[in-house]
């Protein structure tokens, strides 16, 4: 084996993308901070049992895992959501507004790492939550100069509302959600064919294609007007419309067949998509169940920024000249002190140069008895 080379889904990088990267943490950083948001970091090495119980109920097949020397499985940390939950379940409630930034690691994703910076609220009534949290991102998108982005909005309980109302087992359940995960139509009527629950199939299938701008809430109150449960859902989704035009959001979506992508979701999930090529910068959602393992009754929403993504879409940053200043060892600190004094100018300090080194401008910096000049070569 070559250890020269990286293991599938590694990479290395230079230049504009990792300075647009930081630009993107530092300014995100300045948002969450001026909005009392608290930061919050956890080990990057966790149990597998933080993201695999019964309430997370994520697949340990996609982490990066090991036995430790107990025996017990410890990952990489594949989700920040769970992790923070374990971290901050013994904290005093009155803190209720958390950011982070850091990798996940997972290699059901293209590239094994995948660089975030998200928010967290927790113990907040449901509508303020929500409202924050997609204020927030909008906030942020502005502040990087991105404005050409759509956010969407879905709920968990469409999906499992519905089936409630057909004769279903679990296993039925889980191909369905599978089915509606991947808008596979012909899967549905595979999957509910010569069953008693035939008459889901059309219903479902019109679900997938239930996308687009806010009429269709008012399409399908009409359809859904005997169903109070399914009503107050899309009460919850006009509210958040709202909301987000009057904040002059540039466009919203709903997607009211969308189902979830992670088990602990259990209300309003969000997305924010970049219109020029489609690719999703954000994703998040309600997750209040997630606490029940730590015997907490709360509210819970968040949503985390995919920051390689937005390196790639960010305005790429001009960088200042490039100066030269030649120096040699009774110059040096004056050369030196000149730097520290102007910090908006990109200065390299050196002995000599090579005709390989490329700058804008050359200086020699010369000691004339005890005064020092700055001479452009």
């Amino acid at each position: 084996m070559n250890t020269l080379f990286l293991p599938e889904g590694s990479q290395d990088e230079t230049g504009n993308l990792i300075s647009n990267r930081l630009t993107a943490l530092e300014i995100f950083r300045r948002i969450t901070n001026s909005r009392n948001f608290r930061p919050i970091s956890t080990p990057v090495v966790e149990y597998a049992s933080t993201f695999t119980n019964d309430v997370a109920g994520m697949d340990l097949q996609w982490m990066l895992k090991w036995f430790n020397s107990d025996g017990e499985i410890e990952v990489l940390r594949p989700d920040w959501t769970a992790a923070i939950a374990r971290a901050i379940a013994s904290q005093h409630p009155s803190e209720r507004k958390w950011t982070y930034q850091g990798s996940v690691f997972r290699m059901d994703k293209h590239g094994t790492e995948n660089r975030q910076a998200g928010i967290e609220i927790v113990h907040e009534e449901r509508f303020l939550g929500e409202s924050e949290s997609l204020l927030t991102a909008a906030a942020y998108l502005n502040e990087l100069n991105i404005s050409n982005y759509v956010i969407e909005l879905s709920h968990t309980g469409i999906f499992e509302g519905i089936l409630t109302l057909y004769p279903l087992n679990d296993e039925q359940k889980r191909q369905l959600h599978d089915a509606m995960y991947e808008k596979q139509e012909d899967y549905v009527k595979e999957i509910l064919k010569n069953t008693n629950a035939e008459s889901l199939i059309q219903p479902l299938i019109e679900l997938m294609d239930a996308y687009g701008s806010r009429e269709i809430i008012d399409e399908y109150k009409q359809r859904w007007q005997d169903t109070p449960s399914l009503l107050e859902i899309l009460d919850q989704i006009e509210e958040l419309i709202r909301l987000l035009e009057q904040a002059k959001v540039p466009e919203v979506i709903i997607d009211l067949g969308r189902v979830k992508n992670l088990p602990y979701y259990d209300g309003i999930m969000f997305r924010g998509f970049l219109v020029e090529d489609g690719s999703t910068c954000f994703s998040g959602g309600r997750y209040d169940r997630l606490y029940k393992q730590f015997e907490l009754q709360t509210s819970a929403v968040g949503l985390a920024f995919d920051v390689d993504v937005l390196a790639k879409h960010m305005p790429v940053i001009q960088p200042s000249e490039k100066l030269c200043f030649i120096v040699d060892s009774t110059t040096h600190a004056y050369a030196e002190q000149y730097r520290i004094e102007h910090p908006d100018l990109r200065i390299d300090i050196r002995y000599s140069v090579d005709s390989e080194l490329v700058y804008d401008r050359i200086y020699h910096v010369i000691k004339d008895r005890e005064t020092y000049k700055v001479v452009e070569r």
